[in-house]
């Protein structure tokens, strides 16, 4: 079996190189990555439960879907590819904005992202891969951030930095 790669960016989102994902992740090396978020006619956002077996932030709740981008695909292109391995569906989304993150875990794993948000929409229920979500929920957002503020540590770190840009964005398009 191929190990999965990611793709080494500079600060400014250059590639500067190709690493195994979990060399990348051991070294702690700025790679490119991308979360999405789906939100429902309802205003609600549909998040999961990251599956009990990933590598790093097992069991945490988190954006609808992320992941990394894959050699000679574009960041919509593994964004959508990635959807639908995850979730189980397709659907159109915009580009919201990108940021750097960089946390470390307990188990000596490092994330180090050059993140591109991404935003949608879809009504329907999600045909979840059991290999990588354990759980999934709509939720509105006063609910989630009730919920961040009282249960931070039931989250995954890129999640809580990129939520609150993601829910000003979603209010100002709605206005």
């Amino acid at each position: 079996m191929v190990k999965p790669h990611v793709i080494l960016v500079d600060k400014n989102d250059h590639q500067i190189g190709v690493m195994e994902k979990l060399e990348a992740h051991e070294k702690g090396l700025l790679h490119r990555a991308f979360s999405v978020f789906i939100f429902n006619n309802q205003g609600q956002l549909m998040i999961h439960q990251r599956a009990l077996s990933k590598y790093h932030s097992p069991g945490l709740w988190t954006n609808t879907c992320c992941s990394h981008q894959q050699i000679g695909e574009t960041c919509i292109e593994a964004a959508q590819r990635r959807l639908n391995e995850e979730m189980g569906f397709d659907c159109e989304m915009e580009e919201i904005f990108q940021f750097i993150y960089r946390a470390e875990f307990s188990n000596g794993l490092v994330e180090h992202e050059y993140d591109h948000v991404f935003i949608g929409h879809y009504d329907e229920q999600p045909n979840i891969n059991t290999d990588e979500v354990n759980a999934w929920k709509w939720i509105c957002p006063k609910e989630l951030d009730a919920d961040l503020r009282a249960n931070p540590n039931s989250y995954t770190e890129w999640f809580k930095l990129s939520w609150e840009r993601v829910l000003k964005y979603q209010i100002e398009k709605a206005a």
